[in-house]
């Protein structure tokens, strides 16, 4: 089987040494450990008699409830089966510009959408190990086409502020802006371009129900943008892409205050407790991250790590080899309980304790 170039892909991991997934403890996928919430759970369950029936195409009460949620006409909101589905439609839309630049290191899916078009890809390298949001501005050299980019960026964890990103809407045609980690930063903190929406009709504005609610098996995202360019993504997709099931988990999912402050309570904690591990350990350099995932600097090659920590200790990691510019040098880990945690540390303090 081919290595990926996604977190999660726990088949993969599990046939590299021959063990039942189940035995796995996968940090390799950032998503939330402590959902799914019961409140969803319930609303699953109480909703099986759906199946029996096509979804609505219109999908009008999941968009009636994110535009409560985000005070906005529901008209400017698409639900898509993942963000990955509207990331396809963002690279259509984007393909048809002169060029749209791509910030690296970045997630890769941004790639697959856009050569699926035959877009044409600048690729713009991101400094982010001497991060300053400010002068973002100024590795961008051509303004007549279109940019993504990702906040917070992932795999870094940085977080840029909404000052340095609105003067791209200024300078570009069509701006994308992936915004699938930020519920997990905390609402007074977070730089989301939500609210300027309405005044930019060239922005486009991506957003996940899976990572912090714990539903990727269900997947569920939605886009914001102005309706006329929302119409035209729907023109373009499959009837239905979203199923019944997971339109009644997002509904729910978005109303459960007490599972989100208790997301951010547990973050808060166990993230510093990730990090002040990792910083013990003499060979690894963590990045201080805004979000649920650390990336780490290793002087053993990430994926020598990855494939010593799945056979010793049945733990996956992220390796950085599908992230151009960190390759075998940077691993990225998720934040998981404090317990969980504690056994990664566990294990890469044995590692590197091994190498002196």
């Amino acid at each position: 089987m081919k290595r990926p170039i996604h977190g999660g892909n726990l088949v993969w991991a599990a046939e590299q040494i021959g063990c039942p997934v189940s035995s796995l403890l996968d940090f390799s996928a950032s998503i939330n450990p402590l959902g799914p919430p019961e409140t969803v759970l319930t609303a699953i369950q109480g909703s099986l008699d759906s199946l029996q029936h096509y979804p609505d195409p219109n999908y009008t009460k999941l968009r009636q409830a994110l535009s409560e949620w985000h005070q906005l006409p529901s008209e400017w909101i698409l639900p898509g089966n993942g963000a990955a589905e509207l990331l396809t439609w963002a690279g259509r839309q984007l393909a048809q510009e002169q060029f749209t630049y791509v910030m690296i290191p970045g997630f890769r899916d941004y790639w697959r959408g856009l050569q699926a078009f035959g877009a044409k890809i600048t690729p713009i390298s991101f400094p982010w190990q001497t991060f300053n949001p400010l002068n973002v501005l100024d590795t961008f050299r051509e303004t007549d086409g279109g940019i993504i980019i990702n906040n917070p960026h992932n795999p870094t964890g940085k977080l840029f502020t909404t000052e340095t990103l609105l003067p791209l809407l200024e300078r570009f045609k069509l701006v994308v802006v992936d915004e699938a980690f930020m519920d997990f930063v905390e609402p007074p903190q977070q730089e989301s371009l939500i609210p300027w929406i309405g005044d930019y009709p060239n922005l486009v504005i991506v957003r996940s129900l899976t990572k912090f609610y714990t539903l990727p098996g269900l997947r569920l995202g939605y886009a914001i943008a102005h309706p006329q360019r929302l119409q035209q993504w729907q023109t373009w997709r499959d009837p239905w892409p979203i199923n019944s099931l997971a339109v009644n988990a997002g509904i729910t999912a978005i109303k459960d205050e007490a599972f989100a402050q208790q997301t951010r309570q547990w973050l808060s904690l166990a993230r510093q407790q990730l990090l002040t591990g990792l910083l013990k350990i003499k060979g690894l350099n963590p990045v201080p991250s805004s979000v649920n995932f650390l990336l780490v600097e290793t002087q053993i090659p990430s994926s020598q790590l990855q494939q010593q920590l799945l056979q010793q200790y049945r733990i996956f990691i992220r390796d950085c080899l599908s992230f151009e510019t960190l390759g075998d040098r940077y691993f990225r880990i998720a934040v998981r309980t404090v317990t969980d945690n504690h056994k990664l540390l566990e294990a890469l303090s044995d590692i590197f304790n091994q190498r002196k």
